[in-house]
């Protein structure tokens, strides 16, 4: 492959995360754990996005069902391994991916080789729970409809159950392996991340507020803005007054008129456009109307966030020869805030299109780049000085990344994920009784607690709820009392579940169904992406997809 190929090969992409986001994908070594509809569909979006290897662990065979929810296996594929021949389609999609199967089952190697697990950087679990069937349609209570099963399934066992899941997010943390479950039965579906930190630079907010300092300018852009007359009386000149010099020298006038205070009223707001409004000497002057849109930005308090706050406050941030380069990098932007910024972090250095004269608008940006410039080496100053303190090499960590860090520090986010045996022991008993009564999470939190409560159906009747023809009345009956009995071993005595969805749960008999796999396979790889290329927030909580009533929701347990 030519140097250019890979930039034509995912030209759009690399607009989304760049370059630097496209290496990390390209080095990221993935191991998928059954390959059903969910796992084929989360790694054929990782493969076209270019992953660097991939590894396919399943011990099943292909069954003739498996040709009803399956784009990643044929009619020529019965009988031979599920992993090998999924490994071979996923191949076909992209030739720059490594791609290897194992035909195991992962329950094995969990519990006899758990070293294995270490080798990759992040493990994606599916539950292969469905493998394929002859269907017929019956229409649902709900008025939609499900493909029922009118022939037997496999065991029970091919699931990746509870204990083993537990067993596996251990081993994972141990091995400082980042950990994806993902899941879809019926019209429900689920995705949990488990990594014990992730730390993002580049989160990628959709809405931020631009970082112009202008209710806080520094000395540079205060003379810049006294070196401009705003009662210029050349109307030419008048109109083409950046917004960001009217609101400064605005501000300014404010606070020595109001005892250093800034507006803060509805009524002093208010007051304050009326005075940017009384400035415009034309009605066409849009340089005092984007001064009017952006006056908010003035309102906004002094200094960081109290998020930010936390971040630099956090024990992590008390760094030593064992953190990460994140850590030392918010030891150093510490520093920063609390001497040479004065409370503020370093300036991102950019400026939004506006109103003004060529001339202006450059020294303007000028003035902009140079603080943000001049702030980025005084933290890679503090970044060498804290390297060398601690005993590491003061120039391991890129000048790029510092760069990057600085850039993005008002918008850093930490994610921690609970151990999987915490959230299933011990989940916050507070929040599982708020969202079981709470009329919008009551269904997803339903949809939780059956998904746990059908694998332990398994466990105890070696099927699935609806699995067979047949017993309907008796897999209701026993999964109810399954799910009480999981309520209450959660701390949540009296709690029960409606009737409603315990049958569609029943109705489901653990169908894989090939568009809810597709959606859920799509939420999975795009947190595996935003987990590796460590740019854009991943989903901090459990995700329950409801395909009923087509609701997704996060829940904190």
């Amino acid at each position: 492959m030519t140097m250019a190929e890979p930039k034509t090969k995912y030209d759009r992409q690399l607009r989304i995360w760049g370059d630097q986001g496209q290496a990390a994908l390209e080095k990221a070594s993935i191991c998928l754990l059954n390959c059903g509809p969910t796992g084929s569909e989360t790694l054929k979006n990782l493969v076209l996005g270019g992953i660097g290897s991939i590894t396919v662990i399943d011990g099943s065979k292909v069954e003739l069902g498996d040709l009803g929810n399956n784009f990643m296996v044929d009619d020529s594929s019965i009988g031979q391994s599920k992993a090998k021949c999924v490994c071979a389609f996923l191949q076909e999609l992209n030739d720059a991916v490594k791609a290897k199967f194992i035909e195991e089952f992962p329950e094995t190697l969990i519990a006899s080789n758990p070293s294995f697990f270490s080798q990759f950087t992040l493990v994606v679990a599916t539950q292969d729970l469905d493998s394929g069937r002859t269907i017929g349609s019956a229409k649902m209570s709900s008025g939609l409809y499900l493909l029922q099963v009118n022939t037997s399934k496999r065991q029970a066992h091919n699931a990746l159950m509870e204990d083993s899941m537990i067993k596996l997010d251990r081993i994972c943390r141990e091995a400082n392996v980042m950990l994806v479950f993902a899941r879809s039965y019926g019209l429900t579906g689920l995705v949990r991340i488990s990594v014990k930190e992730h730390t993002v630079i580049e989160s990628k907010p959709d809405h931020f507020l631009e970082d112009l300092r202008l209710n806080n300018p520094w000395p540079e852009l205060r003379r810049f803005a006294d070196s401009i007359d705003l009662n210029v009386t050349d109307p030419i000149a008048h109109k083409h007054t950046p917004y960001v010099v009217i609101l400064v020298k605005m501000a300014e006038e404010w606070t020595k008129n109001h005892s250093g205070s800034l507006p803060s009223t509805r009524e002093e707001k208010k007051e304050f456009k009326d005075l940017l409004k009384a400035k415009m000497i034309a009605m066409d002057e849009d340089n005092y109307k984007e001064a009017i849109e952006a006056s908010f930005k003035v309102f906004g308090s002094k200094g960081i966030s109290s998020e930010l706050q936390q971040i630099i406050n956090d024990s992590c941030a008390e760094v030593d020869s064992n953190s990460s380069d994140f850590w030392v990098m918010v030891a150093a932007l510490k520093e920063f805030i609390s001497n040479e910024g004065g409370g503020e972090a370093p300036l991102e250095g950019t400026i939004p299109d506006m109103t003004s004269s060529t001339e202006l608008y450059v020294n303007l940006q000028t003035i902009y780049q140079a603080k943000a410039e001049a702030d980025f080496l005084v933290i890679e100053k503090h970044v060498r000085n804290i390297l060398k303190k601690i005993g590491r090499n003061p120039d391991s960590i890129k000048k790029s990344t510092v760069k990057s860090f600085c850039k993005n520090a008002r918008k850093i986010k930490i994610c921690r994920y609970r151990l999987i045996e915490d959230e299933y022991n011990n989940p916050f008993l507070p929040q599982l009784q708020k969202y079981l009564t709470d009329e919008d999470y009551s269904i997803a939190m339903g949809f939780y607690i059956l998904l746990r409560a059908v694998d332990r159906f398994a466990a105890n009747y070696n099927s699935f709820p609806g699995q067979f023809d047949g017993g309907m009345d008796e897999d209701i009956s026993r999964l109810k009392t399954t799910a009480v009995g999981l309520l209450s071993d959660l701390g949540c005595n009296g709690s029960t579940l409606t009737e409603d969805l315990i049958n569609e749960m029943c109705r489901f008999g653990a169908a894989e169904l090939h568009a809810v796999a597709a959606f859920i396979g799509g939420i999975a790889s795009q947190e595996v992406i935003k987990l590796i290329t460590k740019q854009f927030v991943p989903m901090s909580a459990t995700y329950i997809f409801n395909g009923i009533d087509h609701k997704s929701q996060l829940l904190t347990l």
